[in-house]
């Protein structure tokens, strides 16, 4: 397995990371911890959670899975495990956001569903404008200093929220965000414009989410044509339909230099100097199989170029404000 250090930080993860929002919601206990299993056997050993997935059908179901897989396989010191606060876990007005109070409640509630004693990253899973950087730089410093988190992360944050984040944390001398997970994938590229700029700069490692936009990228089309199951050809209307043409070509391109789709999709996040390591989301042990080729897979110019023609960049290309101005 392929590793990389996660960020500026001394801490190194497999450069594929198990996304676990289908645990709860999607597949259940037993499903969730063959995949965890199966993961670990690959070498695959950043796990990744948030407390409100699988909340709708319990409280927090995937942290609870993968507690009880770490209590069950006792494997809790050679996983690097991440989790999230900021999404509303009850009707209480102060079970959300990012206030001190909830950061600091919420990392407690996940150690108990996790059944561990500390967590690796510790990510804001949205930006929160009604408070400030020194509220929420003051509680992850008392979790750091409690032991009760090692590192904190971000998701879903603009690289202007980057940017200030990282400066209220050097005011206080503290090691500040040194991750930002995002969506990204070959539909979805406007990280491209100050995102990944930002994280270059500030030595943040990118974890992006959603490689394969929903099934779209994962041979979808080919998919309905055999009439098989599962998210591309659940998700076809809102997902598939409005990118037609461009998967059209996608698969076509794969089907010429003997590649799968999913293969293709994350090679070429590999590809991509500012990503640390795609976050997959599994259904199932044997999704796991494709990804990993994608590790040993190397896209050159002439396929790079022709992605870059059948998924254009946003406007001309590159970090702003080039890809907008002269």
């Amino acid at each position: 397995m392929q590793r990389t250090r996660l960020g500026r930080t001394g801490l190194t993860v497999s450069r594929l990371c198990v996304g676990t929002m289908n645990f709860g919601w999607q597949i259940g206990e037993q499903e969730s911890h063959a995949v965890l299993d199966r993961a670990f056997e690959l070498g695959i050993d950043f796990v990744d959670t948030a407390n409100m997935y699988g909340r709708e059908d319990g409280d927090g179901l995937s942290e609870r899975y993968i507690g009880s897989w770490l209590d069950r396989t006792g494997r809790r010191d050679r996983i690097v495990l991440a989790t999230k606060v900021y999404a509303p876990m009850s009707d209480a007005p102060n079970d959300r956001g990012l206030s001190a109070r909830n950061i600091i409640a919420s990392c407690e509630a996940s150690l108990r569903r996790l059944r561990t004693d500390w967590i690796d990253l510790f990510q804001m899973h949205h930006i929160d404008r009604g408070t400030g950087w020194d509220e929420v730089w003051q509680a992850m410093e008392t979790l750091t200093a409690a032991g009760k988190i090692r590192y904190a992360g971000s998701s879903n944050f603009a690289g202007w929220h980057l940017a200030r984040a990282q400066a209220a944390a050097d005011r206080r001398h503290f090691l500040g965000v040194v991750s930002e997970q995002c969506r990204y994938n070959l539909l979805q590229r406007h990280v491209e414009l100050e995102v990944l700029p930002a994280a270059a700069e500030l030595g943040i490692g990118v974890l992006p989410y959603s490689p394969l936009h929903f099934g779209a990228l994962s041979g979808a089309l080919r998919k309905q044509r055999d009439g098989a199951g599962g998210r591309a050809v659940l998700h076809a209307p809102e997902r598939v339909a409005p990118h037609r043409p461009a998967i059209e070509r996608f698969e076509a391109l794969c089907a010429e230099i003997g590649l799968d789709p999913v293969t293709v999709a994350i090679a070429w996040l590999l590809s991509r100097p500012e990503v640390t390591a795609p976050v997959l989301g599994p259904r199932g042990a044997e999704q796991l199989d494709l990804p990993l080729a994608a590790l040993t897979t190397t896209l050159g110019d002439d396929v790079l170029n022709a992605l870059d023609e059948i998924f254009p960049p946003v406007g001309n290309g590159g970090p702003g404000p080039e890809a907008w101005a002269w």
